[in-house]
């Protein structure tokens, strides 16, 4: 379906949402943190068509990393992750380039159904 770069700093979730997104036919790549996202678009020359983050991360947090990917890469959609009410609070002004920020915890069919409803507003 879609090629998916997963940045979460937490390595059991990450791969909690990485599984669950291969399971519905996505094709995954994981980061641990922004700053190794930005790696990765860079290192794949933005070949993704999804950019999921965790809003609060070491090093580069998904703000800045949103930031980069939508002035590097315009074509791929973003979507945000996070438990912190303060930390949504700091997705907003963000519309234009964040498609949707997933509040956690989430069930993994929440999070699935967020992916698609992403993937197919961008198509």
């Amino acid at each position: 379906m879609a090629r998916i770069l997963i940045a979460e700093d937490n390595a059991d979730l990450r791969d909690l949402v990485a599984r669950a997104l291969t399971d519905d036919s996505h094709d995954v790549t994981e980061a641990a943190d922004g700053a190794a996202a930005l790696d990765q678009l860079r290192n794949h020359n933005g070949a993704f068509d999804m950019l999921l983050s965790d809003v609060k991360m070491p090093i580069m947090d998904g703000i800045a990393l949103s930031l980069a990917t939508g002035r590097d890469y315009p074509t791929i959609t973003i979507v945000l992750m996070t438990g912190y009410a303060d930390q949504r609070e700091r997705t907003y002004g963000l519309d234009a380039l964040v498609r949707d920020v997933i509040a956690k915890p989430f069930s993994l069919e929440q999070l699935k159904g967020a992916i698609r409803g992403a993937l197919l507003v961008h198509a």
